[in-house]
Parts: C-alpha cells; sequence; structure tokens
C-alpha cells in the first residue's frame, strides 16, 4: 500500500469516526478523506507543495 493509498484510507476512516450522520457527515468523511489523499500523494513524490499553493512559475 502506497503512502497515497494510506493517507486515503486513513483519512477516510478519521472522517467516518467524526461524522455524526447525514448530509454533514458525508461531506466531512468527503473532505478529510480528500485532505489525506492529497498528504498521501505529497509523501509519494507525486504532487509538489508549491502546486497546491500556487507557487509563481520562472519566466
Amino acid at each position: 500500500m502506497t503512502a497515497t493509498q494510506t493517507g486515503l484510507l486513513g483519512g477516510l476512516i478519521l472522517g467516518t469516526a467524526a461524522a455524526v450522520g447525514g448530509f454533514a457527515g458525508f461531506l466531512i468523511a468527503l473532505a478529510v478523506g480528500a485532505l489525506g489523499l492529497v498528504v498521501g500523494r505529497v509523501l509519494d513524490g507525486e504532487l509538489e507543495i508549491g502546486d497546491i499553493f500556487g507557487r509563481g512559475r520562472d519566466k
């Protein structure tokens, strides 16, 4: 299992545990899962942090 998959799985588990239920719980699980996916991709080296924050490009 890569760090991306681990981050996504961990985020979904934590989001589900934090969710109370209903549609709000779904949105919380989705947001935390997406955050876990991004962190996992950064740790795998597939995504640069500068890409997320819109770092200026060299001309």
